[in-house]
């Protein structure tokens, strides 16, 4: 599973039993993401949680990790079984609306940001997943 983390909205994406392909899952508001992720784990095989980490250009944290670390630490806290990873997020909005582009949808769909942030989970995951195979 992998959290595209905001201050109003998270993306949520996961993959398939064998790992290949990542899916978006949904978007979820922030205040609700800690209830979502704890039931869908409770129902559905989760192996690890991947949050993205917002970074800068010159690598350091994004001042969006000023909201990431209080909800990382909660999730920790429900979730004290559960591998959490941070994996960098850098670009992911904007490459889920590049892809919007380029796959042609109308401008209404590309404004969608719920549909941006559920993209960008997916981005997360679809990177951490080719991370991970080629080590």
């Amino acid at each position: 599973m992998a959290i595209d983390y905001g201050r109003k909205r998270c993306g949520v994406a996961v993959t398939d039993a064998l790992q290949i392909v990542a899916n978006g899952l949904a978007t979820v508001r922030a205040c609700d993401l800690l209830q979502f992720v704890k039931e869908y784990v409770a129902r559905e095989p989760v192996e690890r949680i991947v949050v993205g980490e917002p970074r800068q250009l010159n690598n350091q944290p994004s001042e969006s990790m000023r909201y990431i670390k209080p909800f990382v630490a909660q999730l920790r806290k429900a979730l004290p079984e559960m591998p959490i990873e941070m994996y960098d997020e850098r670009f992911t909005s904007s490459l889920a609306h590049a892809a919007l582009i380029e796959g042609g949808a109308k401008r209404s769909t590309r404004q969608d940001k719920a549909l941006i942030d559920t993209m960008a989970a997916t981005i997360i995951l679809n990177s951490y997943l080719d991370s991970k195979a080629f080590k």
